[in-house]
């Protein structure tokens, strides 16, 4: 004898769950623009050195092909107000270049949910800008002022793994998706209404560890291609990176050699 089931009951909504705050203004794109490979030319050299638990210098020698070669020394200093494994106050961070050019940062945080953050700019002797950004971080929201020169007026919303920003100038989205342990994957839209330009880029990441190997691909609107491949060398703190691109459009090919060290 069979079992005769009716209509189940229907099912009661949901309560919704608080969406959570979306983070800083700055973090918005990180994931996505990270999986991007960095346009490589010429050869690079980047040591770290750790001096403590709160200060660390780097050096960077770029050889390039097609401009001047340049050398920059960046120093940063963390303070023990650590939030999260990526937050920490105050931060302080410092690069020059050969030239004498200053960029620098100072992250504060003022209160629990008021942080603020400077930023400074010298081409070699030569003030060129500055700019100021406070950030009000609330329980399902974030809402950021930038003053500065230019003047800049930032607003943000953040849903899942989508983001969105949109400006007086234009719009800016980006998706990521993190499809498992070794693969991962980005799309990124930038509306510009001031220049009348949108442009479109897809780019992933592929891990193997087994290989110590880190592999970024690009694919834009602009007809251009690339891809970087990192290699670490265990036991020594060293990793290598190759980098080629190409531009269909330019017919431009340019190609890149870097080593880091610490």
């Amino acid at each position: 004898m069979g079992n005769v089931l009716g209509p189940a009951a229907p099912r009661a909504p949901r309560r919704g769950e608080p969406l959570g705050s979306p983070g800083s203004f700055d973090e918005l794109h990180r994931q996505c623009k990270e999986i991007f490979p960095q346009q490589m030319e010429g050869v690079k050299l980047i040591v770290n050195k750790t001096l403590s638990s709160h200060f660390q210098v780097t050096h960077t020698v770029h050889m390039s092909t097609l401009g001047l070669s340049s050398y920059h020394f960046n120093a940063t200093f963390v303070g023990d107000r650590q939030l999260s494994p990526t937050e920490a106050f105050p931060t302080l961070v410092g690069d020059m270049d050969n030239s004498g050019s200053l960029n620098a940062q100072v992250l504060h945080l003022v209160a629990e949910r008021i942080r603020t953050k400077a930023v400074f700019q010298t081409h070699q002797a030569k003030f060129v800008t500055w700019q100021f950004d406070g950030e009000y971080r609330g329980d399902d929201c974030t809402a950021t002022l930038t003053l500065g020169n230019p003047d800049l007026l930032g607003e943000s919303a953040l849903k899942w793994v989508a983001t969105l920003n949109v400006g007086y100038g234009g719009a800016h989205a980006s998706y990521y998706h993190r499809a498992n342990e070794q693969v991962q994957v980005g799309v990124e839209l930038e509306a510009n209404t001031r220049l009348q330009d949108t442009t479109f880029a897809f780019g992933y990441q592929l891990n193997l560890p087994q290989a110590n190997m880190v592999f970024r691909g690009l694919l834009d609107s602009n007809w251009s291609v690339g891809g970087v491949l990192e290699k670490k060398l265990p036991p020594l703190p060293v990793t290598l990176a190759l980098g080629a691109f190409l531009n269909h459009w330019k017919n431009r090919f340019h190609c890149g050699f870097s080593v880091i060290v610490g």
